[in-house]
């Protein structure tokens, strides 16, 4: 099982990381632009292998995509990240360029390859990828929703004063502050509704906390986040290479499903081998659909603003 991953910035070294830790690949390729920081984050990663006990191969690769041909899976981080102030969509310009070049350099040097996309505004590049690659849907793949699903749970599991084991929890929607749907109704503690533990005030908040949870994080450190979002895409990476056929909200393109047609955005999937190997529909209620509704609109508007 050969991994590329293209950034070998923070987000980027993270996802390297916990991928080679979990020990199911037996390469990753850590592609920067520039020159020797792949190289110098892949030396420093392998340094760690005795200490971590894993027998994955980290190489570093200037630019060189040669280096990346037969790539089972790709992730792309690449890109400008966040900084205070800033929302996801204001990163289109640069990062669809960006985006656009990379995903085609990956496809042609791997074109069995499945893509997971990183980069901001990440529904938009998702859809960016699937017009502009000749891969199949199920092969085109965003990263967003299981993040936002990972920060949901530590806010859960917060406001319950439990163990985050007993937490569970779904964030579908668009991959934004506003767009983010937190699906109160269905989280639970230990398959107990939260709401049996928590008022519907606290559960209002850990909602709001989660839709800002990356502009709250990106305020504290100056920049995006990067531990929990590698952790999110070595998740999905794993799902896939093993062929787990867990569920994971991502952003996938709808065609009908949950009334949306043509845009990418965050819905339950079952990943595996091939990977996205079913959309899963939930039995929303009118508050959900509508929040839904507002969601995909806002990653509509974004859409417009690439030049396809």
């Amino acid at each position: 099982m050969k991994v590329t991953v293209v950034g070998a910035g923070a987000v980027g070294a993270s996802c390297a990381e916990y991928i080679a830790i979990k020990d199911f690949a037996s390469e990753v390729v850590l592609l920067d632009i520039k020159e020797g920081y792949a190289e110098g984050k892949a030396m420093d990663l392998m340094q760690t292998a005795s200490l971590n006990g894993f027998d994955t191969r980290i190489i570093g690769t200037t630019n060189d995509y040669s280096k990346t041909a037969g790539s089972d899976i790709c992730v792309i981080t690449s890109g400008i990240p966040r900084k205070p102030g800033m929302t996801r969509e204001e990163l289109i310009g640069i990062n669809a360029g960006i985006v656009k070049t990379v995903s085609s350099s990956l496809v042609a040097h791997s074109p069995n390859t499945i893509l997971i996309v990183v980069s901001n505004p990440m529904d938009t590049m998702t859809y960016l990828v699937h017009k502009t690659t000749d891969l199949p849907k199920s092969r085109i793949i965003g990263m967003g929703g299981a993040l936002d699903s990972a920060r949901f749970k530590y806010r859960l599991a917060e406001a319950l004063g439990a163990p985050i084991s007993d937490v569970d929890g779904m964030v579908i929607g668009g991959h934004s502050d506003k767009g983010m749907v937190p699906l109160t109704r269905m989280a639970t503690r230990n398959s107990v509704p939260v709401t049996e533990f928590i008022s519907q005030d606290r559960l209002d908040q850990v909602k709001e906390d989660t839709k800002v949870g990356g502009a709250t994080l990106t305020k504290l450190l100056g920049t995006s986040a990067w531990y929990a979002p590698g952790a999110a895409v070595s998740g999905l990476v794993q799902a896939i290479a093993c062929d787990q056929k867990k569920i994971f909200p991502c952003s996938t393109l709808l065609e009908g499903e949950y009334g949306l047609n043509d845009l990418c955005i965050g819905v339950p999937v079952v990943l595996g081998k091939n990977g996205i190997e079913k959309i899963v529909v939930l039995d929303l209620n009118d508050a959900e659909k509508a929040h839904m509704s507002e969601s995909a609109e806002g990653v509509s508007k974004t859409n417009g603003l690439l030049s396809l």
